[in-house]
């Protein structure tokens, strides 16, 4: 029964439809409820920071269940990207296309991109497929280069835009996260270009494919729906994006490794991620926050995730501490004794 927890994902989509549906306030019930309802919820319970036993790591490595859960939000979320398009198309007020904009923005954060960094990490050429499909959704395909050959090599260290450092404020690494993963993404095709002996111009270098997709999509919602319908998408896709920074933000805030004489970097450790056992953010993000984990070992699906003493932790959950990030004196308040905590007991 305990994999049924990880059901809780339909939540968003239910909240999505009746933002969908409504008008007014209710259009925000997403927010209200994820970024609203949850953390609070949070502060309720206690972390869980259990893991699971032998046996139930057996049960659960070979239950196809876990996979097909994530390939059935492909479906679900695209399936709600083109009634966002007819929605927004019928939609007058403002409020009402904030409100069905944002909700269909957190949408594409929540199970576009995050669920397609699941699936990226994959080896199966069809998994890592349904991964790209989910974060074209959002635009955000150039992620997958960067972030599994880039991010997870250079994490805690200057090379790596998303790392975080300490007392950076949160909107100046939104551009500076973003932009550079961007921009490191089309070196990494050229380097792994180059390394085959082809051209930088090759019809395999992705970038140039997430490019012409990107191009192609943007250009269908233009000329069957519209401006209005093509900027709401647009607002929604950049929605999705800062809720990845954001998190990438806080998941690695102030940690750093350690350089070596020779000029390299130590291996990365569960001690150069933060982590959380918050339960709700835990299984509606599918134990994302259990970063430590995955940074130590990347291919490691998501419901085999585990807890170690060694990680630092977060003092709330993922949604709470992505509102306390909006707050840089608060967050900086909180985080900072404990960066240096985590760095003295490396």
């Amino acid at each position: 029964m305990k994999k049924l927890k990880y059901l809780s994902i339909l939540a968003l989509p239910l909240t999505v439809f009746i933002s969908f549906n409504n008008s007014g306030v209710l259009t925000f019930l997403p927010v209200f409820v994820f970024f609203g309802l949850v953390p609070l919820l949070e502060m309720a319970f206690q972390p869980d920071a259990k893991n699971l036993d032998e046996r139930e790591r057996e049960l659960a490595a070979n239950d196809n269940y876990y996979d097909f859960l994530l390939y059935l939000m492909l479906p679900i979320q695209w399936g709600f990207l083109i009634y966002f398009f007819f929605i927004i198309s019928g939609s007058t007020t403002t409020l009402d296309l904030v409100g069905k904009t944002v909700s269909m923005g957190i949408m594409c954060g929540v199970i576009g991109i995050n669920l397609g960094h699941e699936l990226g990490h994959r080896l199966n050429k069809v998994e890592q497929l349904i991964g790209e499909i989910l974060l074209l959704s959002s635009l955000e395909n150039h992620f997958l280069p960067y972030h599994n050959r880039g991010h997870h090599h250079n994490v805690g260290t200057p090379n790596d835009p998303a790392t975080a450092r300490k007392n950076e404020l949160l909107f100046v690494f939104w551009f500076r996260s973003q932009i550079g993963s961007y921009l490191q993404a089309w070196q990494i095709e050229k380097e792994r270009l180059s390394i085959q002996k082809l051209t930088f111009f090759h019809y395999t270098n992705r970038m140039i494919i997430y490019t012409f997709l990107h191009i192609t999509l943007l250009s269908s919602i233009y000329f069957i729906f519209g401006l209005k319908v093509l900027l709401a998408f647009l607002l929604a896709a950049i929605i999705g994006i800062l809720l990845l920074e954001t998190v990438n933000y806080i998941e690695h805030y102030g940690l750093v490794r350690q350089q070596k004489e020779n000029g390299t970097y130590e291996r990365v450790r569960r001690w150069h991620s933060w982590n959380s056992n918050h339960v709700l953010g835990r299984i509606v993000l599918f134990e994302l926050s259990r970063h430590s984990d995955h940074h130590y070992k990347a291919d490691r699906p998501y419901q085999l995730l585990e807890s170690h003493e060694e990680s630092p932790t977060m003092p709330t959950g993922y949604p709470g501490m992505m509102l306390m990030a909006l707050v840089p004196p608060l967050f900086f308040k909180v985080m900072n004794n404990r960066v240096e905590a985590a760095r003295n007991t490396i």
